[in-house]
């Protein structure tokens, strides 16, 4: 008998855009007689890609198309992928709170989910309720739940408000409740997607111990969404690459994060050719150049340092404007984050802004980075973001190359002195 637990044959999700429905009779009509006709959706044929950077023409885009995969008992699978690639729409598909437009699903056992915070909690009801509430709808008896209760409020660690409505729950509190239900109430299989992003570090190595402690010893089957790529490769035995909404990539968690970092390093330089109005941004902001250059010679290496300059059209006047850079490494750890104030006294103006910057040498170990903006008012309000626009890659001198690399996200020069003093026992 196999021993695959999830399979999925030419899966794909097709949304419309824009207000919720079809949104015209006339479309909904020629949906039911294909349907009726036994035939393809009409607007499936004319639904494009999931490509959020650009433009369509098209009322109608697959946030998923053509996704095969299998998944075996006991495998933990990371699903990784920018924003927008589909990765919490193929969650939902497999938890089966939304149903596919194409292919079909192969589920054998029972499912956890923990898709966004307070997923299948009912607000009104208490923590010692929803936790009842949830092993009923696994299909749990009173006295299975009653077994694992206490081992469930200890792990969430909220045995003072256990009998308080959720509702007055913190988001931190909220997930570590849901998280522990679906993980000790002993489910085939357990999904979850970027629980780590809302505990804190306390809860996160928990988290990660948890879903490797019911994966290796319990035998079940973990499916794993995260941006934390330290975490994909900590944790999962294999990996999912998703991107654009279609199937990029499959293999060990190590290849597959290796795929994901080389396919999403950008150009050390974006520049914008056209006019202001058509460069990446919105009402507020529009952003022309962004080039990132070694501070000394011709590669970035660790004792290259590296400059960068950005130039962005403000259109936003009387405010206080300021720009942030976030510098993040591979596994998307972020290194830090550096606001620059461009008025301060209620003046901006609108025009071109330009910002030339540099970070010095023999900070940065080697490896592969890249640069996330930040457009705010008053240090509080975001005007504009933008992820990937620019990255680079510093090699390490002492090997010519990043084999062999000496582990640390930074690599600082530390003077030091050395002493010996000749003494025979």
């Amino acid at each position: 008998m196999s021993n695959t637990i999830i399979k999925t044959e030419q899966l794909g999700k097709l949304y419309r855009l824009g207000e919720v429905g079809t949104g015209t009779i006339s479309h909904d009509l020629n949906r039911w007689i294909a349907r009726i006709r036994g035939k393809e959706d009409p607007f499936a044929k004319v639904g494009e890609s999931n490509d959020r950077t650009r433009k369509g023409s098209s009322d109608y885009v697959w946030a998923l198309q053509d996704v095969n995969f299998e998944v075996k008992q006991g495998e933990v699978l990371g699903i990784i992928g920018r924003n927008g690639a589909g990765k919490s729409t193929l969650l939902k598909l497999l938890s089966k709170t939304t149903a596919p437009t194409t292919g079909r699903i192969s589920v054998r056992g029972r499912i956890a989910s923990l898709l966004e915070v307070g997923t299948g909690f009912h607000p009104e009801m208490t923590g010692k309720e929803n936790i009842y509430l949830n092993g009923a709808i696994l299909g749990m008896t009173r006295r299975e739940i009653r077994s694992k209760f206490d081992e469930i409020v200890e792990f969430a660690g909220v045995e003072r408000y256990v009998d308080t409505p959720v509702k007055r729950y913190s988001s931190g509190m909220y997930v570590r409740l849901a998280f522990a239900v679906a993980a000790h109430l002993e489910p085939e299989i357990l999904i979850v997607d970027e629980v780590l992003a809302v505990g804190d570090a306390e809860f996160q190595k928990k988290c990660l111990g948890k879903m490797k402690d019911v994966s290796v010893n319990e035998g079940r089957t973990v499916l794993f969404v995260s941006h934390n790529m330290a975490a994909v490769k900590q944790l999962c035995s294999k990996g999912l690459v998703l991107s654009k909404g279609t199937f990029a990539f499959t293999g060990t968690q190590q290849d597959a994060v290796a795929f994901y970092q080389s396919a999403h390093i950008s150009d050390t330089v974006f520049k914008h050719n056209g006019v202001p109005g058509t460069a990446p941004g919105n009402h507020a902001i529009r952003v022309l150049n962004f080039v990132v250059q070694p501070g000394e010679g011709n590669i970035f290496s660790i004792s290259s340092g590296l400059v960068f300059n950005l130039k962005f059209y403000n259109h936003c006047t009387d405010i206080n404007l300021d720009v942030t850079f976030e510098l993040r490494n591979a596994d998307e750890i972020v290194l830090f984050c550096k606001r620059v104030l461009l008025s301060t006294c209620q003046d901006s103006r609108r025009g071109i802004y330009e910002v030339n910057a540099s970070l010095s040498a023999q900070l940065l170990n080697a490896g592969n980075y890249h640069f996330k903006l930040y457009f705010g008012q008053e240090q509080r309000f975001l005007l504009f973001s933008i992820d990937y626009l620019a990255g680079f890659e510093i090699l390490n001198e002492a090997t010519d190359g990043n084999y062999d690399q000496l582990s640390g996200v930074i690599r600082p020069d530390i003077p030091y002195r050395i002493s010996f003093e000749n003494y025979q026992l």
